[in-house]
């Protein structure tokens, strides 16, 4: 208490605290507007480069801009993001440095927590690593509609742990990069739709196949549509025989995430086709067989 009381302590610590706020604040302020514009200008430079890429994928016919785009999105996030924790890692080691305190034993023990932590946690480690080869190889971007383990979605985004994914419902799904065992890209360069055409049995195969060609070449030439699809429909043939219909089996190429809508408006044209040429989309029909020794039902209609 006599300690505390002591005024040669008090007038030391102001003394003290006199040189520190004339020697180390003006750098620390100066530190911290360094820091503070150096975040701005890698945000400007991240988006001007943005910008930059997207134009020369504009420029290139030979590229797609919406997957090139999608790409350029995903890899400037996890740069600015790798950016701004480098950035605030140094600040924290200046503003310790200029209150005095020593940051090697720091680093030091950082170094020994960092690896007796990286034995703990393998699976983090995993995590991340397979979250880099995600984004090295390409595998998925955002804004990509992708079945990742069996949970089909919109990407939305991606990161060094982990994915998340959107499904149709609204509902957001959260992967560990190191669980994800199988992902299915449903828009990476190019998408389809295929159908699967069901006929009665008494219809002409290749009348159907001829009409359907006919709306999938409409369909192309439709100033709404024809900058969705890239290639002419592609019509395989006769593929099954079902129970009551025969299978016709077709496939649009269309842009990624377009397959859809496309496929909507090539299913109510060509309905509209069968309605006017009078092409049976049947219902299941059975054949009931009673056997040789039993005599079939018989249905006497009187008037």
């Amino acid at each position: 208490m006599e300690q505390i009381l002591d005024h040669t302590l008090w007038a030391e610590l102001y003394k003290n605290g006199q040189n520190w706020l004339i020697e180390e604040l003006p750098g620390l302020l100066i530190a911290l507007v360094l820091f503070f514009l150096a975040f701005k200008i890698v945000d400007f430079f991240l988006k001007k480069l943005n910008r930059t890429l997207l134009k020369r994928a504009d420029r290139n016919d030979k590229a797609d801009t919406l997957e090139t785009g999608k790409r350029i999105n995903t890899l400037t996030t996890i740069i600015h993001g790798l950016i701004k924790i480098i950035l605030w890692l140094i600040l924290v080691m200046i503003v310790l440095q200029k209150f005095g305190i020593n940051i090697a034993p720091i680093l030091a023990g950082a170094g020994i927590v960092g690896l007796a932590v990286g034995f703990g946690a393998q699976e983090l480690v995993r995590d991340f690593i397979s979250g880099f080869f995600i984004i090295l190889e390409n595998q998925i971007r955002s804004g990509d509609v992708a079945i990742i383990n069996g949970t089909g979605g919109l990407v939305e985004k991606i990161e060094f742990r982990t994915t998340t994914l959107r499904d149709f419902s609204g509902v957001v799904h959260i992967f560990q990069n190191g669980k994800i065992t199988i992902i299915s890209n449903m828009t990476k360069d190019w998408s389809a739709m295929v159908f699967d055409i069901g006929v009665a049995y008494k219809e002409n195969p290749q009348e159907v196949m001829n009409l359907m060609k006919k709306v999938g070449e409409e369909l192309q030439n439709d100033s709404e549509f024809k900058n969705k699809i890239l290639e002419p429909i592609e019509i395989f043939g006769l593929n099954e025989f079902a129970d009551s219909a025969i299978v016709i089996k077709a496939r649009l190429k269309t842009k990624p995430i377009e397959q859809w809508s496309v496929g909507r408006e090539y299913r109510k044209r060509l309905k509209d086709a069968f309605d006017q040429n009078n092409i049976e989309i049947p219902f299941p029909h059975r054949t009931v067989y009673w056997g040789k020794e039993i005599n079939p039902l018989k249905l006497d209609i009187k008037k």
